[in-house]
């Protein structure tokens, strides 16, 4: 039964401060383990995923930064130290000449491939195999309600 608008009750709080630190927890030792396994935080991996699995490996930096949900700034931060690393390459937009792509290079689809083994399986380890299927499909259904 809700409570009113200035308070939560017992199990609305538990609900929000689970979910809240669970995504911590998970994120954070997603993020520890990219990074010893592949020098990659969770975050560089994300762009990697997003811009390799789109058409013809490269994206925008504003769709990148709405995937990723960082600022357009931090994003582009993020995409420096990619590039540096040889694992995107930057190209101009042809019909706006302040747009620009981050473009996956083969690097970057070798190590993509390589941490998305990393990542998969801690996504396993740290949240699904915690989790029955009914608890899945639970969750999944949560989510788009509240997505909704």
């Amino acid at each position: 039964m809700p409570t009113s608008p200035a308070t939560l009750d017992e199990l609305e709080v538990l609900a929000w401060r689970g979910m809240l630190e669970v995504h911590a927890a998970v994120t954070q030792a997603l993020d520890a383990e990219m990074r010893a396994a592949h020098g990659l935080s969770l975050s560089a991996f994300e762009v990697l995923m997003f811009v390799t699995g789109a058409s013809h490996g490269r994206m925008r930096m504003s769709e990148i930064a709405d995937r990723v949900l960082l600022s357009r700034s931090a994003v582009t931060r993020l995409v420096d130290r990619l590039e540096a690393r040889g694992l995107v390459s930057r190209a101009a937009a042809a019909d706006d000449g302040r747009g620009a792509f981050a473009e996956v290079t083969a690097a970057g689809r070798r190590t993509f491939s390589a941490a998305r083994r990393t990542h998969l399986d801690g996504v396993r380890r740290l949240f699904l195999d915690r989790l029955s299927v009914g608890d899945q499909r639970a969750l999944a259904d949560a989510w788009e309600r509240v997505k909704a």
